[in-house]
């Protein structure tokens, strides 16, 4: 049983690692990160435009906040109010499955089985990065007056 315990630690700390390593990727500098595309072109299409285009848009901005096109193609048409809304949402979401967990945690030998952990409160718990996410977005929306 100990080292059934061990093995599980083990597996979740690779498991956390390769996460951590995945996604430091997005704090690497753009000019440390180079993007190839390549392109096969056959000659009767030679002088027409290429399927694959390597470069993306620009996301850089002066002054105090960005613009909207940051927060994509569907959030950016989003008023701030949908999005506070929906962070509000995302909030009580989490703070609902906090409770209920914690709630759980109350039982007896609710550690020592795992009657604790429901997957719907573990779900749930991840609305909390989200709610933040929306609430973020509805800022930039708001600075932006849409």
């Amino acid at each position: 049983h100990k080292y059934t315990n061990i093995s599980k630690m083990a597996r979740l700390s690779l498991v956390l690692l390769a996460v951590l390593v995945a996604v430091s990727s997005a704090f690497v500098p753009q000019s440390a990160t180079r993007s190839v595309g390549t392109t096969f072109v056959p000659s009767s299409q030679a002088n027409q435009a290429p399927l694959f285009m390597a470069e993306s848009e620009d996301m850089t901005w002066e002054g105090e906040y960005p613009p909207s096109k940051v927060l994509g193609p569907i959030m950016s048409k989003m008023p701030s109010g949908a999005l506070g809304m929906l962070s509000l949402v995302f909030a009580g979401i989490c703070a609902t499955s906090i409770a209920g967990s914690a709630e759980l945690q109350q039982l007896p030998g609710a550690f020592e089985n795992g009657a604790w952990v429901k997957w719907y409160y573990v779900l749930g718990s991840f609305m909390g990065p989200l709610a933040w996410g929306t609430h973020v977005a509805a800022w930039i929306q708001r600075q932006n007056g849409k």
